[in-house]
């Protein structure tokens, strides 16, 4: 069936561009059709039509002004959807027929430059993943700040590096896409996979591509001729951003291996259970370590600051490097805010430059990289001031780009429009041939006077006039009483009745230059901007080191700003295997408690040895949950360099941290609360280390509570029992069986959270010390909750019937119960009591009691006393 030119482009350019929503520029708006109109309007909120499409009927129509993209299009990369953006690529006034059309630009959830879209806070990764069992290779790259880095990894560990690295977007080859997605799930990563063909991760082309792209003839430069899927994996990402950019890449000039060895891998239930980056209530900044720390004042640095707290270091040298830089800046106010005031005009030079580089860059980035290039010779003036190797190092690092600043200076204005095309853009005084056609363009009226008068007085013509029509364009008009005094270089055009016209050579080079001024102009001023863009772009890899360095500062004098701010300590940090912490707070909690209310502060001691595992036991809303996270955050926060909220600390270094925290399921996966339980608790048994750090709150609470607690002591038990596992716990739980097995374990303490019982309340003290808790206190915080006081009431009776050990809330024992049946039935059965009282009376007659202490002896009294009442 026939369709319109218009649309039969149209399908074209689509079939060009599979799984994407196609933007088609027609004039001034950007229109969508068929389901990509469908999705377009449920997305946006934008209007569903139709539009004729000949023969062929009509087809669904949504469109927008092409000057609302930036505020449509994050909304569409965002519900995950990839973008292609077609624009008219020729002036419709000159066209013959339908203007000529093409994609200029795929924007996707992990390639994307939008301010609308991305965070910049935060990087966006898109990651390639080619499986080659037992290994993958992984190739990660966030194209605007020129980021790259490849690495291969064994494929059961893989879930963990792809947790931290946290893509917005993942290529897979097709047929391995199953099992991508399984490894992004088990990560708890959401990130969109994108299919792609099986020969883009070939391993020549692969090769071929990162060679063509770096102009190397190998990849030895780079580390990674030895990497095979991981090369793989790099192609596929090139390849990838070729297609979907069309334009330069020059800021992606290398490629690093990621070597993940010299940090701590957090999986995804710790980061979460941790709240490092993201809320557990909305996902959001507020309420997490990064919203705390974060003092930072250039984007780069916040960037850098939630990657130093999601990948603490495990190597005690770099530990202690950045401590002593941030000591140096704690301790000298005044460096401290002159480093702040400079960072502060600092904008983000790894998103500017790469923008330069695509051709993407608008006048005023130009202006915001040369101001931020300018407090460089600041920041190296106010670092010379600090007395240490680091910063020595960073100050001797960074690069006075004082040609690229000059340049950018003396071309571009200082206030320049948003767009090229609003004009302005090029300093005056920097081109003499722009000035000349600004001129013409400005001055045309004072030129045409200026020319009438000198050719007044040079021909005694006193009444020669200078005019302009359509027809001829600029023109002398010489009345016949003046024929005589014409000039013979006047050209004569047109003859009137009393009156003739002229031109001259000199008139008509200035009409041609008046009358293409503006379009000379526009032009003239795009060559030079693009020369500008092009020389800037020739230091795009000082820039990007520079970037790099000034991200440190800012993250090490926000580190200071917050411990000044917070009063912090300076922990000490070694290879003891010790973690002894005084007067310690959670560095979140602390700072989101209401006016006037002050947090608790606690102590840890833990060993290797005696204090290696602790039982912490007390009611709910007691702060068992705060006190276990807050010990996961202050090793944490040590590692990465920081100061802590702490009287004072010493904390022996630690190579992973595991939590098992809070109730959750998966019910798209048909995983219950148990079995997630579960899964975590054997992610930890099986990776934890005698160097770990676990954490675990509640564990078997899912289940039955004889399972629930013989899987919890099953649990601690081995983690007590296996060398290899002898990791560092802290167990918070409601067991209070699991009190006992301080007894009997020598490396097993017992801690409590204390609480105070007056007028049928409990007041909880927040504060921990040694010793187990006697009660639960769960009424009490039901009352708190609000439920009816018939209910809490009831509660209390059939807690007395079951303390009681009577099994039923109702007043027939069950022994009565069951010797009455027996009874009826006229048999004899011997009741429970019986049997018990012989096991009693042999129990004492083996106890040995010249071998005991006066106090195993009160306590074997009091157990005796307890299976009398049973």
């Amino acid at each position: 069936m026939s369709q319109t030119p218009l649309m039969a482009q149209y399908y074209k350019i689509k079939k060009e561009n599979p799984d994407t929503v196609l933007l088609f520029r027609m004039g001034d708006f950007y229109e969508t059709f068929e389901e990509d109109a469908k999705i377009a309007a449920k997305v946006l909120g934008i209007t569903l039509t139709k539009r004729a499409n000949g023969a062929a009927g009509e087809v669904p129509l949504a469109g927008f002004p092409h000057h609302a993209v930036e505020s449509y299009l994050p909304k569409l990369v965002r519900a995950g959807y990839r973008v292609a953006i077609c624009e008219q690529l020729e002036d419709p006034k000159s066209a013959k027929g339908i203007v000529k059309r093409g994609v200029i630009e795929v924007v996707t959830p992990g390639v994307v430059f939008s301010d609308g879209v991305l965070d910049h806070k935060r990087n966006n990764y898109l990651m390639a993943v080619f499986i080659s069992a037992p290994v993958a290779g992984v190739a990660f790259c966030d194209i605007s700040t020129g980021d790259f880095f490849l690495f291969d990894a064994d494929l059961a560990t893989l879930h963990d590096r792809i947790s931290m690295i946290a893509p917005s977007e993942v290529l897979a080859p097709g047929k391995q896409r199953g099992e991508v997605q399984a490894l992004l799930d088990k990560a708890g990563c959401d990130a969109r996979i994108t299919k792609t063909e099986d020969w883009i991760f070939n391993r020549e082309y692969a090769k071929e591509t990162l060679l063509k792209h770096f102009g190397t003839v190998n990849l030895k430069g780079f580390g990674a001729e030895n990497l095979e899927p991981a090369v793989q994996a790099a192609g596929a990402v090139i390849h990838y951003l070729t297609e979907t950019q069309k334009a330069q890449l020059t800021h992606l000039n290398k490629m690093q291996v990621f070597n993940a060895s010299g940090y701590m891998v957090l999986d995804q239930a710790t980061k979460r259970n941790l709240e490092i980056t993201s809320s557990m209530t909305d996902g959001g900044r507020e309420g997490t370590l990064f919203a705390v720390l974060d003092k930072t004042e250039t984007p780069m640095g916040g960037r850098l600051l939630k990657q130093w707290i999601s990948a603490p270091l495990t190597s005690l040298e770099p530990v202690r490097q950045r401590q002593n830089a941030v000591e140096v800046l704690f301790s000298n106010k005044k460096m401290r805010e002159k480093l702040k005031k400079s960072l502060s005009g600092v904008g983000d030079l790894e998103r500017l430059i790469s923008r330069i580089c695509t051709g993407r860059a608008t006048p005023r980035e130009l202006v915001a990289l040369k101001y931020s290039l300018m407090e460089v010779p600041e920041l190296v003036k106010i670092l010379a001031e600090a007395d240490n190797p680091v910063m020595a190092t960073l100050r001797s690092s960074l690069t006075p780009l004082g040609e690229l600043t000059t340049k950018l200076a003396g071309a571009i204005s200082d206030n320049p429009p948003a767009a090229l095309a609003e004009g302005n853009v090029i300093r005056r005084g920097y081109s003499i041939e722009l000035d000349e056609l600004r001129e013409l363009l400005y001055s045309g009226q004072d030129w045409i006077a200026d020319f009438q008068r000198t050719e007044r007085e040079r021909t005694g013509i006193s009444s020669l006039k200078v005019s302009f029509n359509k027809v001829f364009g600029y023109y002398i008009e010489i009345s016949n009483a003046h024929k005589e005094k014409v000039p013979p270089e006047y050209i004569r055009k047109q003859t009137l009745v009393n009156a003739e016209r002229y031109i001259t050579p000199d008139l008509k080079v200035y009409e041609e230059k008046v009358l293409h001024a503006e379009e000379n102009t526009r032009a003239l001023e795009a060559e030079l901007f693009n020369d500008v863009r092009i020389f800037t772009a020739s230091y795009t890899e000082q820039v990007q080191n520079n970037a790099k360095l000034i991200a440190m500062i800012d993250c090490l004098n926000s580190f200071a700003e917050a411990a000044v701010e917070y009063n912090y300590v300076k922990p000490i940090v070694n290879d003891s295997g010790r973690i002894e912490i005084k007067g310690s707070r959670h560095p979140v909690v602390e700072r989101i408690l209401p006016p006037g209310e002050k947090f608790t502060p606690n102590d840890y001691s833990m060993d290797r040895e005696g204090s290696r595992i602790i039982i912490l036991t007390g009611p709910n809303m007691a702060g068992k949950s705060v006190y276990l996270r807050q010990l996961g955050l202050l090793v944490l926060l040590a590692q990465t360099g920081s100061f802590i909220p702490a009287v004072s600390a010493e904390i022996g270094m630690i190579d992973r941290i595991f939590t098992r925290v809070g109730a959750s399921d998966n019910i798209t996966a048909g995983e219950s609360t148990f079995l997630v339980e579960m899964q975590e608790a054997a992610n930890i048994l099986n990776n934890a280390t005698e160097k770990s750090l676990i954490l675990l709150d509640e564990i078997g609470r899912g289940t039955s509570t004889f399972d629930g607690l013989s899987i919890a002591w099953a649990i601690t038990e081995f983690l007590h029992e296996n060398p290899r596992r002898a990791a560092k716990t802290l167990f918070a739980t409601h067991y209070h069986e699991l009190n006992e097995m301080a007894e009997i374990f020598s490396g097993i303490k017992n801690y409590r959270v204390q609480v105070r019982e007056f007028d049928n309340k409990v007041i909880f003290l927040h504060k921990v010390s040694p010793g187990s808790a006697d009660h639960s206190y769960g009424i009490q915080v039901a009352m708190m909750a609000g439920l009816p006081p018939e209910v809490t009431a009831r509660a209390k009776e059939i807690l007395i019937n079951l303390e009681g050990k009577e099994l039923t809330p109702y007043e027939v024992k069950k022994a009565k119960k069951a010797q009455k049946e027996s009874e009826d039935r006229g048999f004899y059965q011997l009741s429970l009591f019986e049997f018990t009282d012989d096991a009693l009376r042999k129990e004492i007659a083996d106890i040995k009691v010249e071998e005991l202490t006066p106090m195993q002896a009160l306590n074997k009294l009091d157990e005796l006393k307890k299976k009398l009442k049973e």
